[in-house]
């Protein structure tokens, strides 16, 4: 067993934030996920592991600045076996630890789905992909590699735990079972695939049901679709939070639809018919003559299903008055004649602000 302070590289006065610090640095660097090629990977990243159970524990840590290694041997002065550190609890740390989870999280899963706009107002299905921990496939959680045999554990009699004096204490406590590592149970030989944990990472595909209407930051939980910890235990859930991605075109308000729609000149002060999208196809909308810039136009039902009742919001269509950017001589001397003809009635908005400056001066 090599000292922890020099496994970690800190000093004897580290605090607490420098040692998980250092913990984070190594176990990134050593992580067997990333170093595939070396086979001493894992060996270092137990190591870090180990070292860091030590010092992040303010009781393991006075035991080892008391009695040094011995404290960490079978019966030593510590009351704690070193085996325990490398045991299964310690693997399911390092799992957890690959998803960047904690073991008192409960295997719960967060993810962010992604839909459409079209997606969002009438539904449907989409997949996700994710990863998470759940029963090895290669030994469908018994943890023994294929045709190894299993044996009850003699050490703790299939408990799993043991009890053990702590010298400092009267009283009895427990601890995982160092010879069978938690389980209860001793494999001829271990799994590869999950070096005995039971559990292993996997990619899991699902097809998701999106609610007609469904609002951006929504979240939807599928109980037992997230990281199963132990094989015995069962998996924790799984959290969608929605995500709409942004439409060129239109908007959302409530279960209404909004968008803008450029309009000729003419057309607003004669009136006609422009095509207008929908999320259900193309419309023909009439622009009733006078139309101002800004007036909004309602399509009915072409909105958001409501969630609580029947029917569906609205489509707002506002209408936005182009001016042209070119104009021939002869449209400028049209122009300058309707001018001269409407006089200063052009617009009403136009009568309404010159009454306000003579109010104002």
């Amino acid at each position: 067993m090599r000292d922890p302070y020099d496994v970690l590289g800190v000093g004897r006065s580290a605090t607490e934030s420098e040692i998980k610090a250092a913990f984070r640095r190594l176990a990134a660097q050593h992580h067997p996920d990333r170093n595939r090629d070396d086979p001493e990977a894992q060996v270092r990243f137990k190591e870090v592991n180990a070292a860091n159970q030590i010092l992040s524990d303010p009781q393991k840590r006075a035991a080892f600045d008391r009695y040094g290694e011995a404290a960490f041997r079978p019966g030593g002065s510590g009351g704690v076996d070193f085996a325990d550190f490398g045991g299964l609890d310690s693997i399911f740390s390092d799992l957890l630890g690959a998803f960047g989870l904690r073991t008192g999280e409960g295997g719960h899963v967060k993810k962010t789905l992604e839909v459409t706009f079209e997606e969002s107002a009438r539904g449907g299905k989409k997949e996700i992909s994710y990863e998470r921990i759940d029963i090895c496939g290669g030994c469908q959680g018994r943890g023994a590699a294929p045709g190894a045999r299993v044996d009850t554990c003699s050490a703790c009699g299939g408990r799993g735990r043991v009890r053990y004096q702590q010298a400092f204490l009267p009283i009895a406590l427990e601890r995982p079972c160092s010879s069978c590592r938690g389980t209860g149970s001793i494999p001829s030989a271990r799994c590869p695939k999950c070096d005995g944990a039971g559990v292993a990472r996997g990619e899991r595909t699902l097809s998701i049901d999106v609610p007609p209407g469904i609002e951006p930051g929504s979240t939807r939980t599928l109980n037992g679709e997230g990281h199963r910890l132990k094989p015995h235990q069962p998996p924790g859930d799984l959290e969608l939070l929605i995500d709409v991605a942004p439409h060129p075109f239109f908007r959302r308000s409530g279960d209404d639809v909004l968008c803008r729609v450029p309009v000729t000149f003419t057309q607003a002060a004669l009136g006609g018919e422009v095509l207008v999208p929908t999320l259900g196809g193309k419309v023909k909308l009439k622009v009733p003559p006078s139309s101002q810039p800004g007036a909004v136009l309602r399509i009915r039902g072409q909105g958001f299903p409501h969630r609580l009742r029947s029917g569906a919001g609205d489509q707002l269509v506002e209408l936005a008055v182009e001016v042209p950017e070119w104009l021939s001589d002869r449209a400028k001397s049209l122009l300058k004649e309707l001018g001269d003809e409407l006089g200063e009635d052009v617009q009403p908005e136009r009568r309404s602000f010159l009454e306000k400056l003579k109010e104002l001066f």
